[in-house]
């Protein structure tokens, strides 16, 4: 397989100045018929918002499309997939805007600190623009903009003043609760979010937005406030979601679900050795997504999957149509190892050149500083702590088995209980929690819980509450419910993350967020086990918690 490259001779450098340098050229893509750049437009998506548009503008001219990207973690292999559909959209003649979302980088929860935003936003023009010569994509007919370069205008800010006197506090969390990180005490920034990813649209003069399926709330709530601005409905088109290498999405926070784009060829080896790739699973397969949405895409015509194997094994075995090799597949004709193998070489083809303009003393020296190491452990901390690379790990949260003895209506809250709960301390603890709407007082009498003991104690509608009941909750809020404690747990035992054994902090400081920042990563996984960043926990028995709700986040 050869990708073909525009990168002849083209050397990359570190943008000193804050503008991004803007070029507009159309792709030559007007001997298509209408049809026939729809079918590319919209090969490979999982959805399409305002198809009648679409179809009127492909009559008349060519679609003018923008794709963003937040300058937070690192891309990683999954960017292959947006690049190569910003390929289809070259071929069908569309002008493609690429916006390197800096503003909305620091909005989301500080995922990017404000003095770093510059120069994450400089290494991503320069990965990303490695990524697309890697796959044959001429950085000559894009158009390159960084948010902060408009949005801190006059009429962007009054724009984003209109909209906040429309929008609903609902309908801002709603919209953003699949890409904003969710915490339990959520900034002013992240309601934000949505509103200036709408306003964008409109911004850019853009006839339509592409992102993943996970942005659809996003795009559904642009669709209804910005005709309320005077801006017309744009079109939206929604890539679906590629599983990571462990099950589940890819993601840059979660180190062993994704391979990064300057891996050496022994991580991805040992990355992909590991990788989930059940046999006869095609439903949840990372690699076979992978192959679909980037490698197929990128074939040229009579090409196709090609996978090596001794000829005791089945032989070699090319397959021009990716139907066919997930059939192939399904019926376990081809071993998970064989797959792997196979990706392996792919995967590699395509980070060869991005390693090789990341050789550069220039672009290591601003990788180094778009991405500091996490700062050194102090010599007395915790040894957890250390063996983690960094202070913020959950071995400083004091969780322990708790018992209900008593539960009653919060006087001056109707939507709060108070809680009495044994963790066999002198005194049974007060803890406020607002589950009055999803478990019923029967439900929570008695019961074992997990209890956050550390927070500091804090008046809720006057009453003193000294700690947290731990529960999972949907990303609607609609369904909450206290994480499943095991009968034999005895109250007041400590509870514990997986690989993590330090002693919690006396209490957390809330001025540094301590919990905001831990409970980012505190969830359900696939089976509807408690994790931290896939560290189980566990009580001192070595038993795991549980919740009917998977893939959750515990607050």
């Amino acid at each position: 397989m050869q990708f073909s490259s525009s990168f002849d001779g083209q050397r990359f450098h570190i943008a000193c100045n804050r503008s991004i340098r803007i070029i507009i050229i159309k792709m030559v893509g007007t001997t298509l018929s209408a049809e026939q750049k729809k079918q590319l437009i919209t090969r490979n998506l999982q959805e399409t918002l305002g198809e009648d548009k679409l179809n009127k503008v492909l009559q008349e001219r060519d679609l003018k499309i923008y794709w963003g990207t937040a300058t937070t973690g690192k891309p990683h292999v999954a960017y292959f997939v947006p690049m190569s559909k910003i390929a289809d959209f070259l071929k069908a003649g569309c002008e493609v805007t690429i916006l390197f979302a800096d503003l909305h980088a620091y909005l989301d929860n500080m995922k990017a600190p404000w003095s770093l935003l510059e120069l994450r936003t400089q290494y991503y023009e320069q990965v990303i623009k490695a990524m697309l010569s890697s796959i044959g994509v001429p950085l000559d007919k894009l158009k390159f903009v960084k948010g902060s370069d408009y949005q801190l205008s006059k009429e962007y800010t009054l724009d984003v003043y209109k909209l906040s006197s429309l929008v609903t506090i609902h309908d801002a969390k709603k919209a953003g609760a699949e890409v904003v990180k969710q915490v339990e005490y959520p900034l002013l920034s992240g309601l934000l979010y949505p509103g200036l990813q709408g306003l964008d649209e409109e911004y850019l003069k853009v006839d339509a937005q592409f992102g993943g399926v996970d942005q659809r709330k996003i795009f559904t709530f642009s669709e209804k406030y910005l005709p309320q601005l005077g801006y017309e409905k744009r079109i939206h088109f929604m890539n679906p979601m590629v599983p990571g290498l462990a099950g589940g999405k890819m993601s840059s926070s979660e180190e062993d679900s994704k391979i990064d784009l300057l891996d050496s060829p022994a991580n991805v080896k040992k990355k992909l050795k590991k990788a989930f790739c059940e046999p006869g699973n095609i439903a949840d397969n990372g690699l076979l997504s992978f192959v679909k949405h980037v490698l197929f895409s990128l074939f040229k015509e009579g090409e196709g999957f090609e996978i090596n194997r001794p000829a005791d094994n089945g032989g070699d075995a090319t397959f021009l149509k990716y139907e066919e090799l997930e059939q192939y597949y399904a019926d376990n004709k081809l071993h998970p190892g064989d797959l792997k193998a196979a990706v392996e070489k792919y995967i590699n083809r395509l980070l060869d050149p991005i390693r090789k303009a990341f050789e550069t003393p220039e672009l290591q020296k601003l990788t180094a500083a778009a991405y500091p190491p996490p700062a050194k452990v102090k010599a007395n901390a915790p040894a957890a702590a250390a063996a983690a690379g960094d202070e913020d790990a959950p071995h400083r949260l004091d969780i322990r088995v708790g018992k209900v003895l008593e539960v009653s209506r919060h006087p001056d809250a109707d939507t709060l209980y108070v809680l009495k709960i044994d963790l066999a301390e002198a005194q049974p603890r007060t803890i406020i929690s607002g589950l009055v709407k999803f478990v019923t007082v029967e439900e929570l009498d008695q019961r074992l819980v997990a209890v956050l003991c550390n927070l500091k104690p804090s008046k809720m509608r006057g009453i003193l509450s000294e700690g947290m009941v731990l529960c999972t909750s949907n990303a609607d809020h609609t369904v909450v419910e206290p994480i499943v404690v095991p009968s034999k747990a005895a109250a007041g035992s400590r509870l514990a993350f997986e690989g993590y054994s330090g002693t919690p902090d006396e209490q957390l400081n809330p001025k540094k967020k301590v919990w905001e920042k831990l409970s980012v990563d505190l969830k359900t996984n696939a089976d509807g086990v408690a994790v931290w960043k896939n560290n189980f926990l566990l009580t001192t028995d070595g038993e795991q918690l549980t919740s009917k709700l998977a893939n959750c986040a515990i607050k």
